[in-house]
């Protein structure tokens, strides 16, 4: 299954290429460096094009997130982590999916609301709010298989299945930054192989456990 990445500018409608686009050289560039001339003329849009769909920059950022939450959820909706029986088998699962999609260039793995949010959160409440609807959003898919996993195998503690979830996604976002920092893609496997090995601790995965 591939990821979802950079598309021939050919493939969709203008409004479909825009965003495509902004996607694309968002992870490359940031958002303020992305100009809607940079965007327009990877889409092979005019600007009059561009301000048709989009009454802004700011707006596009919006739809940008937005459109990023709509194909990741499918991406992530038909992914092999849910296969297995057991719920913590697919949350680790989930984690092993993760590392194993970090291929290729930084931009091409790293995540576009997580890029502007580290970025926008003051300056554009609007585009910071889509953002985090992004990323908890996704981190809400999980919490039925933690807390199910959590049942199973009695595990107390001050923790919820909604933390622990929100807990996943600040290690990859961390790592995306690390490995940005790094210009090393291998930092934020990493972090994934750290949370892995957290998530075995917590729910007293035994060497018996994995036979």
């Amino acid at each position: 299954m591939s990821r979802p990445t950079k598309q021939s500018p050919e493939r969709g409608n203008a409004r479909t290429r825009l965003l495509e686009a902004a996607r694309d050289i968002i992870r490359v560039k940031g958002y303020t460096a992305s100009t809607v001339d940079d965007i327009c003329r990877a889409a092979d849009v005019t600007k009059g094009a561009f301000f048709h769909h989009f009454g802004s920059k700011d707006a596009l950022g919006v739809a940008a997130a937005e459109f990023w939450a709509e194909t990741t959820s499918a991406f992530f909706a038909g992914a092999p982590y849910h296969d297995p029986a057991d719920p913590l088998e697919r949350v680790l699962a989930y984690i092993a999916f993760r590392k194993a999609i970090m291929v290729g260039d930084l931009a091409e793995f790293t995540c576009l609301v997580g890029t502007m949010a580290q970025e926008i959160y003051v300056s554009s409440v609007e585009i910071r709010d889509a953002c985090g609807r992004s990323i908890f959003g996704h981190a809400a898919t999980l919490e039925a298989d933690i807390e199910a996993a959590r049942r199973d195998r009695g595990i107390v503690g001050d923790w919820t299945a909604e933390s622990l979830a929100r807990h996943t996604q600040a290690v990859l976002q961390g790592g995306f930054v690390l490995a940005k920092a790094g210009n090393d893609p291998e930092l934020a496997r990493e972090s994934l192989d750290h949370l892995d090995r957290y998530l075995r601790h917590l729910f007293h995965v035994t060497e018996d456990d994995r036979t």
